[in-house]
């Protein structure tokens, strides 16, 4: 195993927040040094110093892309934190329903991981619109860091443990079964979510507001400074009336931010 020096995690993990906005703490240095080992013996590199090196010189960006897809930790599955999902069925979908007069019903599943949480998002919208989601678009777009959840999630395979959690009626209406143990989500509801890599340090690029942005379970890994200005970009890019869906474990500082809180990790735009 080849090891990595104080000086070289601290060049490698403030180039991973400056660009990425991940905040690597010293106690990370062993498992950056394991999740990345292999990065070096395909890259050829003797040492971090020229893994760091060849990060930065490649104009390409497979080699950035490579990195985010070791460091990040892509841990989600069906119905996490489900008391979300039924506030968004049982109170913004309602309210979204009788105020977006347009029918262009924009729903954003920020940093989406392996593609459940946009899934059981589109799963809800299809039962709550029902016969009337003919007239509206409700397609979802789901974006993440990485590339190889991003190619999970479009393919949409999961295994009969991983959506055990799920109403059986969604699995027979929105899943259709490959093997005994394997279950894809079917074409229509796929159809209903637009993957996109994208970089949440980055400038949003969209022309439109969204009236509703899931984001949970990823600030943790951003510093106070990043996970504020990402907020503001958040309210920024939201229609008033918008919820905002954070993780459990994340807070928002109520004297830092417009959103209003609602309940634990749900905020909104007033």
């Amino acid at each position: 195993m080849i090891s990595i020096t104080e000086q070289e995690f601290n060049k490698l993990s403030e180039y991973i927040e400056q660009n990425y906005g991940i905040h690597l703490k010293e106690e990370k240095k062993s498992i950056l040094t394991s999740r990345l080992y292999l990065e070096l013996i395909n890259s050829n590199c003797k040492n971090f110093t020229e893994y760091y090196e060849y990060i930065r010189s490649d104009k390409s960006g497979k080699a950035a892309a490579s990195l985010i897809n070791k460091i990040t930790t892509n841990h989600t599955f069906f119905m996490r934190e489900a008391e979300h999902f039924d506030y968004f069925r049982d109170k913004v979908l309602p309210y979204l329903a009788s105020t977006v007069k347009d029918k262009d019903l924009r729903v954003w599943s920020a940093g989406c991981s392996s593609g459940q949480e946009p899934y059981t998002l589109a799963m809800i919208i299809s039962d709550y619109f029902h016969n009337n989601k003919l007239f509206w678009d409700t397609r979802i777009l789901a974006t993440d860091i990485s590339e190889k959840v991003l190619l999970k999630a479009m393919q949409g395979i999961y295994s009969s443990e991983e959506i055990e959690s799920l109403p059986s009626i969604w699995k027979l209406n929105y899943f259709d079964k490959l093997d005994d143990n394997r279950y894809r989500v079917a074409d229509k509801l796929r159809r209903e979510v637009i993957y996109r890599k994208l970089n949440l340090m980055d400038n949003f690029p969209f022309k439109k507001k969204f009236h509703t942005i899931f984001c949970r379970n990823v600030m943790i890994y951003f510093d106070h400074k990043t996970k504020i200005e990402l907020i503001k970009k958040f309210y920024d890019n939201m229609e008033y009336g918008g919820y905002l869906f954070i993780g459990q474990t994340e807070t928002i500082p109520r004297n830092e931010t417009k959103f209003q809180y609602i309940m634990p990790a749900v905020y909104r735009k007033v």
